[in-house]
């Protein structure tokens, strides 16, 4: 009888695609301006700094907001939730190609589009709980990590293209444009829960809320998790906020910057679907942390010194093959160091310090020397990959739960 109370349904799969597309679109909005810094300097008569601002006023945002956005999650659901996320995101979105050459107004704009992502990242575990059974809950979020990164390689590589031909408010307002149909999309079409529940009682996940921190914070592997985390997501977003500005001293073009973007983004997707398999398989994650921010040290010598474009180009997505695969892991080890801990709680305190790394973001800025150049930035990434290491020496593999 109790099996008959719960079954899943074929429409959990309209769920997912429309807040796939949603999260899409949302990294889309972020990383829209970083392949061409420079050329937005000028349109709007500021510095490249303050067009980083466009990037960095998401992770900003995204620290005092977590916790409370989680809580929302939790207590109205994840409908109302993101609901209220893909509202400000198709607004603001839109705002900001209509602010013309205001830069101000297109800040604003963008801190709106900024206060709107967290409402999306931290509902990342709570649909597929919703919805899914729990063996096709990791294939759920990994499908959604996906479009996460689509979204950022569309953006790194259609905005110069666009650039050719149309004005920057025309191509923001175009963005603006696409999140809001994606928005009214998930309004339509969004369930928070199926008639029947996809799972036995108990079987749920729970979103990030205040319950387990305390337990988590108590493991001390899951500090070395969080350090982890926070190198390899503050060299990424460190690396996709200024890629324009790293490789013009070198004499490439914003074309190549987006290349080389969505080459990074590619060799993530692929490393992200095989090294996370390989240590799901082996019961690894140690081992794959090794071999993830090992591999990345090569990918980020040679896109720090490339003066050709291929090489430039296979440095790229070396790097992006390794160190965006060892998010997943290091998202994988948290939950199973921190059990009983829910997974969302572990994961949301992961993507937490992932966006505390915008200090990182602020730091390679400031260490550009007179030239333009960010070698000495890129030097200080090469020595925390290879600090992370040391850290990652601390996480031994937990044991199996009986």
């Amino acid at each position: 009888m109790a099996a008959t109370q719960y079954k899943l349904y074929s429409y959990r799969w309209v769920v997912l695609a429309v807040f796939t597309f949603v999260n899409l679109t949302i990294q889309t909005l972020w990383i829209s301006y970083a392949s061409i810094t420079g050329l937005a300097a000028q349109f709007y008569g500021v510095t490249d700094l303050q067009i980083g601002l466009f990037s960095i006023v998401f992770m900003v945002a995204f620290i005092p907001l977590s916790i409370p956005v989680s809580w929302i999650i939790d207590t109205y659901g994840f409908r109302i939730a993101v609901g209220i996320g893909v509202i400000l995101m198709g607004v603001f979105g839109i705002l900001r190609g209509l602010a013309g050459t205001n830069y101000n107004l297109v800040l604003w704009s963008t801190i709106g589009i900024a206060v709107a992502q967290p409402f999306l990242l931290n509902a990342w575990t709570k649909v597929p709980a919703n919805w899914f059974a729990i063996e096709e809950r990791a294939t759920a979020v990994g499908i959604v990590t996906l479009g996460n990164l689509i979204g950022t390689a569309l953006g790194l590589v259609l905005t110069p293209i666009l650039f050719e031909t149309l004005s920057i408010p025309t191509i923001q307002l175009i963005y603006g444009g696409i999140a809001a149909i994606s928005a009214v999309l998930f309004i339509i079409f969004s369930r928070e829960t199926p008639p029947t529940p996809p799972c036995p009682p108990g079987m749920e996940v729970r979103a990030l809320m205040l319950d387990g921190l305390k337990h988590a914070f108590t493991v001390k592997p899951f500090w070395f998790a969080l350090l982890v985390s926070f190198i390899g997501l503050g060299i990424f977003n460190g690396i996709t906020t200024w890629i324009e500005n790293i490789i013009r001293p070198r004499g490439f073009t914003p074309t190549d910057a987006g290349t080389l973007g969505a080459l990074m983004i590619l060799g993530g997707v692929i490393g992200a679907v095989l090294l996370p398999a390989l240590s799901d398989k082996q019961r690894k994650r140690q081992l794959y942390l090794y071999i993830a921010f090992i591999g990345a040290i090569p990918g980020l010598i040679g896109l720090t010194f490339a003066s050709t474009s291929t090489l430039l180009f296979a440095s790229a997505f070396v790097l992006g093959f390794f160190l965006v695969s060892a998010l997943p892991i290091a998202m994988q080890y948290a939950a199973e160091v921190t059990h009983p801990t829910p997974e969302g709680t572990s994961n949301g305190l992961i993507q937490l310090f992932g966006q505390a790394s915008v200090v990182f973001v602020y730091i390679m800025s400031a260490m550009q020397t007179s030239e333009g150049s960010f070698t000495p930035a890129l030097l200080l990434a090469i020595g925390l990959l290879l600090v992370s290491v040391l850290f990652i020496n601390q996480m031994k593999d937990p044991k199996p739960l009986a």
